[in-house]
């Protein structure tokens, strides 16, 4: 196993769950730290350099930072390796972040639903907490399409669209009154894969912990 390996894997505790921004309005400070792209493409690329000829690396895709931008008090975006691809939330305002160990996991709401993330440490990012998309990433054949989905998929956690729809008794749906879905964030993913994908179920699916591993 190559060196470092095990800091991207974290393992499993107890759930919980927690609002973002825990700290209060007073306590907030007005210095925060810079958005941490850079500093997670060097820590990856790192890892990478290690990690090549493994089985787990899809040799097409390389270490990208995606979409990193101020969420609440925190930094979320998406970092793409060629072994994985994660939503990845970190501190903004050091008074604001909530510690999460190693392993644990803490869910976080936003206007698609609650996910879940777990949390991780490293000694050249410091701690910062994943939701697994993909892992491995072998589906991907070059680093544009990766990107791609990289992107929709943090556009598609601000969308209201793709939440969870409480199930309605068919006695009372009428077909021809149904009104067509609005067209959300992963409408040009779904033109633009071979197979159709469901904005909902790919979040449900690919977020919620079907068929796939944490991995960074």
């Amino acid at each position: 196993m190559a060196p470092g390996f095990a800091a991207l894997n974290p393992g499993y505790a107890s759930p919980g769950y927690a609002s973002p921004g825990g700290a209060s309005r007073g306590d907030r400070v007005s210095d925060t730290l810079p958005d941490p792209s850079e500093r997670l493409m060097a820590a990856f690329r790192a890892a990478a350099a290690r990690m090549q000829g493994l089985d787990v690396v899809n040799p097409a895709l390389a270490v990208e930072a995606v979409g990193f931008a101020p969420w609440d008090e925190h930094w979320l975006g998406v970092m793409l390796t060629p072994w994985f691809m994660n939503l990845t939330l970190l501190p903004r305002n050091p008074r604001a972040w909530q510690p999460l160990a190693t392993g644990a996991k803490r869910r976080y709401g936003f206007p698609a639903g609650e996910y879940e993330f777990v949390g991780a440490d490293d000694d050249a990012i410091g701690a910062y907490q994943v939701c697994s998309l993909f892992s491995p990433v072998h589906e991907f054949a070059d680093q544009e399409t990766a990107r791609m989905v990289a992107t929709l998929a943090r556009e598609a956690l601000f969308d209201p669209a793709n939440a969870a729809v409480p199930a309605v008794p068919t006695t009372t749906l009428s077909p021809a009154a149904d009104p067509a879905p609005a067209p959300g964030p992963l409408a040009r993913l779904e033109r633009s894969l071979d197979a159709p994908l469901s904005k909902r179920n790919f979040l449900r699916g690919r977020l919620s912990g079907a068929d796939r591993d944490h991995r960074g």
